[in-house]
């Protein structure tokens, strides 16, 4: 895919944000809720991303000394968009998982469709304005955050990483629905 600059980034999130949560806003509510086992329903896929993009969010939004003096300063040019998505999906395939903070717990019908979607868009759209307004393109790959399987990447690549994660709990998102319908 041809992702590279800070402008193609935020275009993507904002893209990639829309198509989400319009495809999740036309799941029926029991659908949205109903937890397979030993999988994640749909809600939980959206925790699991508003949880993320909250993470991602603040490595954005924390003054530049204090990203810095955090995660250190890149020893090595970023990564083009397709070599992080396939260093993420070699992680993945090596059994990498969320864990920790980043698990979604049991979420019930009360929690509403509406308000936990409201609350990814919004989050979604202050990363993508914290990006906008404090960071110059070159920036981006002068400071490094901390990524539970990649370890440590340039902002570039966590802009990329989140792009790419959202695509990626869309899809699943998708399958899981498919099998679904599948079931007698």
């Amino acid at each position: 895919m041809n992702i590279q600059t800070k402008e193609d980034i935020i275009r993507e999130l904002g893209k990639v944000s829309k198509e989400f949560t319009d495809y999740c806003f036309s799941i029926n509510d029991p659908l949205y809720f109903q937890q397979p086992p030993e999988k994640w329903s749909v809600a939980q896929n959206v925790n699991h991303l508003i949880i993320s993009a909250r993470i991602t969010s603040l490595a954005f939004s924390f003054p530049k000394f204090v990203v810095r003096v955090y995660a250190g300063k890149p020893n090595r040019p970023s990564r083009s968009y397709d070599e992080l998505v396939a260093k993420y999906i070699l992680k993945l395939a090596q059994g990498g998982r969320a864990s920790g903070r980043f698990i979604p717990k049991s979420i019930s019908e009360n929690e509403g469709k509406e308000k936990m979607l409201q609350s990814f868009s919004t989050i979604m759209q202050r990363l993508t304005d914290t990006i906008q307004k404090k960071w110059e393109d070159p920036q981006l790959d002068q400071y490094l955050a901390p990524h539970p399987l990649l370890g440590k990447i340039t902002l570039r690549e966590l802009g990329f990483f989140t792009i790419h994660h959202t695509k990626h709990h869309l899809n699943t998102i998708k399958e899981r629905l498919i099998e679904f319908r599948t079931l007698p």
